[in-house]
């Protein structure tokens, strides 16, 4: 039988807390919660594995390490109203719900979105609401938000979401194709998203996030 209490605390140890993970909170709550319920349950089994769990046609919970370093550095606190885009089956929100004082979990797909909600309620995620709409329109009428989190990557520079964000919150995603993509940290500078590189990371481009291909002569 899968031992789930056993794979999520080698997850914790042997992929998050090595990748420098600290912040207590944030550990408990992946120590915790139980993944395999955010995936299909014919890849339950794989829910701890490190790497990318796919969800959906072109989309997946991203890699454990990955979530928890991209949280750890939007420092996350209590009274903090976050956006979560492209919540997926819920897992991201469910572990910002543990850090947050309120989650909206946005979500395109009405699929992952009920799947979202019926996972989330599995595990008594509070202060989380899951909407659903356009990936690339945010969710403005519950901004602005201290933090915005992009479950996967993004090829463009999301200044859309510059207006949903308050003047000292922090949006982190992934920037760039996989092989080559980086963590990055926004933040306003004169209302415009500047960024910062934390780490190198790779992830799922998220719909809508693709850039124009440049016109060739």
């Amino acid at each position: 039988m899968f031992d789930t209490a056993t794979a999520r605390r080698m997850m914790v140890d042997g992929q998050v807390r090595i990748a420098d993970v600290t912040d207590l909170a944030l550990l408990d709550a992946m120590a915790e919660l139980p993944r395999e319920r955010f995936v299909p349950p014919a890849v339950a089994g794989l829910a701890y594995l490190d790497s990318d769990i796919p969800i959906a046609k072109g989309r997946a919970l991203i890699k454990p390490m990955v979530l928890a370093k991209l949280i750890q550095a939007a420092r996350v606190g209590h009274g903090d109203r976050v956006l979560d885009v492209a919540c997926g089956t819920g897992y991201s929100s469910a572990v910002l719900s543990r850090l947050a004082g309120s989650v909206i979990a946005l979500e395109e797909d009405a699929e992952l979105a009920a799947e979202a909600k019926a996972a989330l309620a599995a595990v008594g995620a509070a202060g989380v609401e899951v909407v659903v709409g356009p990936l690339t329109a945010g969710w403005p009428a519950a901004g602005p938000y201290d933090v915005i989190l992009f479950n996967g990557a993004t090829e463009i520079v999301p200044q859309a979401f510059a207006s949903q964000l308050k003047p000292d919150g922090r949006l982190v995603c992934i920037f760039g194709r996989s092989a080559t993509g980086k963590a990055m940290v926004y933040r306003l500078s004169e209302g415009r998203l500047v960024g910062r590189p934390i780490f190198d990371a790779a992830g799922p481009l998220l719909p809508g996030f693709a850039a124009v291909p440049a016109f060739v002569f």
